[in-house]
């Protein structure tokens, strides 16, 4: 069995296109960072419906203690800190077990 953490972000209102490709970079960049991570995709919305939110990230790991690892490393909790919590307007989250 393996863990999975599906989180969804939205910015506020002016976040810019530099921002907001700067945070996909980053987040794209943290399987090198933290190997506890087994698979990560980060995908921007589509932009076919009103309302999404802007940013899903889907994070399979191989137990909840290597979710614990990726929740709390120094190179995940700065890219939240600098770059995310300044433009975050609205969050949803989801952790499961999958089989």
């Amino acid at each position: 069995m393996s863990f999975r953490h599906v989180v969804m972000l939205s910015w506020v209102d002016g976040t810019t296109a530099e921002q907001q490709q700067t945070i996909v970079d980053a987040l794209r960049a943290l399987p090198g960072q933290i190997p506890e991570i087994r698979s990560y995709t980060v995908g921007t919305d589509a932009g076919v419906n009103e309302g999404n939110h802007n940013v899903v990230i889907v994070a399979d790991f191989d137990s909840v203690d290597d979710y614990l690892v990726y929740r709390d490393h120094p190179v995940h909790r700065a890219l939240i800190a600098e770059h995310i919590s300044p433009v975050l307007t609205g969050r949803a989250a989801v952790q499961h077990d999958i089989e």
